[in-house]
């Protein structure tokens, strides 16, 4: 059974951080690209970033360029998202996915999905 469980999620004031990880089980976590995508109210999802199975080769969308980090532990089947100088424009649920390529942007290319968690900045 397919299981993408994400946690770390919360409230927060502008400026300030937060960590997410995606803990990933049914499938073989190091043969996918992993990623991170988020939908804030009333808008489609849009791509956040996306981390190679090695962890060497990554993609941001430009909005979180320098203030976001994407890593992952194969041996812990895990995906973090570091989160620094939150925004409000950041709110949104966040969620992790499994993906085939790092040039796989388009939410609809995902092979699996997590349920999100919410990440709310406050100005």
């Amino acid at each position: 059974q397919v299981q993408l469980v994400e946690s770390g999620g919360g409230l927060v004031q502008a400026g300030g951080s937060l960590r997410l990880s995606c803990a990933v089980s049914g499938f073989t976590f190091s043969s996918y690209v992993m990623g991170w995508f988020r939908q804030a109210p009333g808008k489609e999802r849009e791509f956040v970033v996306n981390i190679n199975w090695s962890g060497r080769s990554t993609r941001y969308a430009d909005s979180v360029k320098g203030r976001f980090t994407i890593s992952r532990d194969n041996a812990k089947n895990t995906v973090y998202l570091q989160m620094n100088s939150l925004r409000p424009g950041d709110t949104a649920v966040y969620y992790c996915a499994a993906l085939n390529y790092l040039s796989d942007y388009d939410p609809s290319r995902a092979r699996f999905w997590g349920q999100g968690t919410q990440v709310t900045v406050s100005s």
